[in-house]
């Protein structure tokens, strides 16, 4: 009737269906998973700080040194008054079966003189288990903050945000954001020497 040839391929042909479909449907139940994430980010300091530009090493160039309160508006953790940030979040909302891991990040957002819109990473993590998505970080910015102008003399104010990128095992990446400045932040008129 059929030969072996033929019915191996039936076979492999319907499999490979079945796993289509099966990876389709782990795709689409990321979306049934709606996050639920509410916090609120501070902004302690923002200072200005006389830099040397990158191309040019004898000019100078304005760098920005930010102080960033990152909290879940209920959790409350005491940390020493030394210490510039303080984040408490926790973003276990965003783990569930299809989630590889979770690349979060807080990121400046401002206008220069021109009017080109400018958004900036300061600060980055990569969160790889549900047991590590409870933000608990103390530090500076860990990216230097510099506007291609040279100067921040009158720009807009800056709002900041806390926003994160799901990376599912199967499916679209998906980005969200779970935290911002209900103000925007103005940047210091003179940097120090």
């Amino acid at each position: 009737m059929h030969s072996l040839v033929s019915r191996i391929n039936n076979v492999s042909a319907l499999l490979s269906s079945c796993l289509m479909g099966l990876l389709v449907a782990i795709a689409l139940s990321s979306f049934v998973f709606p996050p639920d994430i509410h916090g609120d980010v501070g902004i302690v300091s923002v200072k200005l700080q006389s830099a040397k530009a990158r191309k040019y090493p004898y000019s100078k160039q304005e760098a920005v040194s930010v102080n960033f309160n990152i909290s879940a508006g209920t959790t409350s953790v005491s940390f020493p008054e030394d210490y510039d940030i303080l984040m408490v979040l926790d973003l276990s909302s965003l783990f569930h079966w299809n989630t590889k891991q979770l690349f979060v990040y807080l990121e400046a957002e401002y206008e220069n003189t021109n009017g080109i819109s400018n958004n900036v990473v300061i600060w980055d993590k990569i969160i790889q288990r549900k047991q590590d998505s409870k933000l608990q970080v103390v530090g500076k910015n860990k990216y230097t903050f510099r506007e291609p102008s040279k100067s921040f003399k009158n720009l807009e104010p800056a709002h900041y945000s806390l926003k994160y990128n799901v990376m599912p095992y199967v499916g679209l990446l998906t980005y969200g954001e779970a935290a911002r400045t209900a103000d925007a932040v103005e940047f210091p008129v003179k940097a120090k020497s």
